[in-house]
């Protein structure tokens, strides 16, 4: 692109200056104005957190987003450089980007002085004015603002020299966005450091004389358990920040199967065909749902969307051994198959007990629960009554992780009321569709209290109740 490489071709251009929040005002009204989303890639938070957001942005607010982990703080903090201007001259070989038209750092302070309109420009990214630091207790006050660097001083340079600074992160985002992840991490007398940033906008620097009047947007997150946890955030720092943003996890499971169609890794394999039938997509956003609703999980450690993802992921992985071992080229995943989750979701709940085994007891009661649940809200009461009559007829039907697709069809020849059921499913007629919806509606109906249910290993029998 042919940018201007000079101040006096800068000016001539009518290029304008102006403060980071106003850029971010103004480019987030046109998208408002034009019906495009604030941010890429969130879902679930239309009515409840963009709002909020769009308000802190209009206001040219600093930003603090408060929720529990898997809630995407990150990334709509990340996403927002997207409403910076794609690209912003800065006097060439500066460390914290200084404006053309009003520089604060010596360097480039002398360089205009020197040059004039010669001062030679360079342009930067708006991916490079995004800084980011995850607040841990040994963060420093250099590591934010600045300390002397010992080595330019033993270059010759006097320490009153202002060149010997070495600039940290927040000066070195000048003109951009700052974002500190976990901010009640951050030691209290290091945030201390951060209140000029916030309300004078300035930083200083120990044993020198100056101030460097920073333009910056700053954004945090926080999980609101940390202010009595682990630590808290200093009450005047609290108070700086414009806007306060709540955010939270799925509010039901249809919005959790959106995040997990939209984060999952499609499992890509030659030879093999991957599908997912609803309902199983469903159970496994029905367990996070419930898992944040038990009395046996910690809530206040939170049950990440992450747990319906990494259950996904288990469930499909599983599935895909199960028909490589069966020699089959279609994976579908079934109810046996749930069994897998136990190993991708103990690590992501934490248990309220101290008894040995229970935490397998409370996942195994959530996963119950979730199948229950969508098999009362996928399938017609009406249509289970010939099934359970034949069941009562004689029939029994077998069920397992090392059944072959193919032998559910004998099932249906068994019991064929069944077929009936399963056009509701919408599984087709292959036989790995059909052994899903089998193994769901047996299942249900054993949860449902109609069928009895005979566990052996990864096998079962399912039989009338009489």
């Amino acid at each position: 692109m042919n940018r201007p490489g000079t101040l006096g071709e800068l000016r001539s251009s009518g290029w304008v200056s102006r403060p980071v929040k106003e850029e971010v005002r103004s480019n987030a009204i046109r998208r408002i104005a034009a019906g495009e989303p604030l941010v890429d890639g969130i879902v679930g938070y239309e009515d409840t957190v963009l709002p909020q957001l769009e308000n802190a942005l209009l206001a040219g607010h600093d930003v603090i987003f408060l929720g529990e982990r898997g809630q995407a703080k990150t990334r709509i903090i990340r996403s927002l450089t997207n409403l910076l201007d794609e690209w912003m001259p800065i006097v060439a070989g500066s460390e914290i980007n200084d404006d053309p038209y009003a520089p604060i750092s010596q360097h480039a302070r002398v360089l205009v002085a020197e040059r004039g309109d010669e001062t030679p420009i360079e342009w930067v990214h708006r991916d490079r004015r995004f800084g980011e630091k995850l607040a841990t207790p040994d963060t420093s006050i250099a590591d934010l603002i600045g300390e002397v660097d010992p080595i330019k001083v033993a270059e010759g340079r006097y320490l009153s020299d202002e060149l010997t600074i070495h600039y940290g992160l927040v000066p070195r985002t000048n003109r951009g966005i700052f974002a500190i992840n976990e901010l009640p991490d951050l030691a209290e007398r290091i945030q201390v450091g951060l209140l000029n940033v916030l309300e004078e906008r300035d930083v200083q620097i120990r044993g020198y004389k100056i101030r460097l009047p920073i333009d910056a947007m700053l954004v945090a997150s926080a999980n609101p358990e940390d202010y009595t946890n682990r630590g808290r955030i200093i009450t005047p720092l609290k108070d700086r920040f414009g806007s306060q943003i709540r955010t939270h996890y799925p509010l039901d499971a249809q919005l959790e199967m959106d995040v997990v169609a939209q984060e999952v890794r499609p499992l890509v394999a030659e030879g093999l065909v991957v599908h997912v039938p609803d309902f199983m997509a469903e159970i496994v956003a029905e367990v996070s749902q419930l898992a944040r609703r038990s009395p046996h999980v910690n809530q206040r450690s939170g049950v990440s969307v992450r747990l319906s993802i990494a259950n996904y992921e288990t469930l499909v992985a599983n599935a895909t051994r199960r028909a490589l071992h069966a020699g089959e080229h279609e994976v579908v995943p079934r109810v046996s198959d749930l069994d897998a989750l136990v190993a991708s979701t103990a690590g992501k709940i934490e248990i309220e007990t101290l008894d040995d085994g229970r935490e397998e007891q409370v996942l195994e009661r959530i996963l119950r629960a979730a199948i229950l649940e969508v098999f009362r809200a996928r399938v017609r009461p009406e249509l289970l009554g010939p099934v359970v009559q034949e069941f009562e007829a004689g029939a029994i039907a077998h069920t397992g992780e090392d059944v072959p697709a193919a032998r559910y069809e004998e099932t249906l020849e068994t019991v064929s009321a069944l077929r009936t059921v399963l056009s509701d499913l919408d599984v087709g007629e292959t036989p790995a569709g059909v052994a899903s919806a089998v193994e769901f509606v047996l299942e249900g109906l054993h949860l449902s209290k109609r069928l009895n249910k005979d566990a052996v290993g990864n096998r079962a029998t399912y039989r009338s109740r009489g």
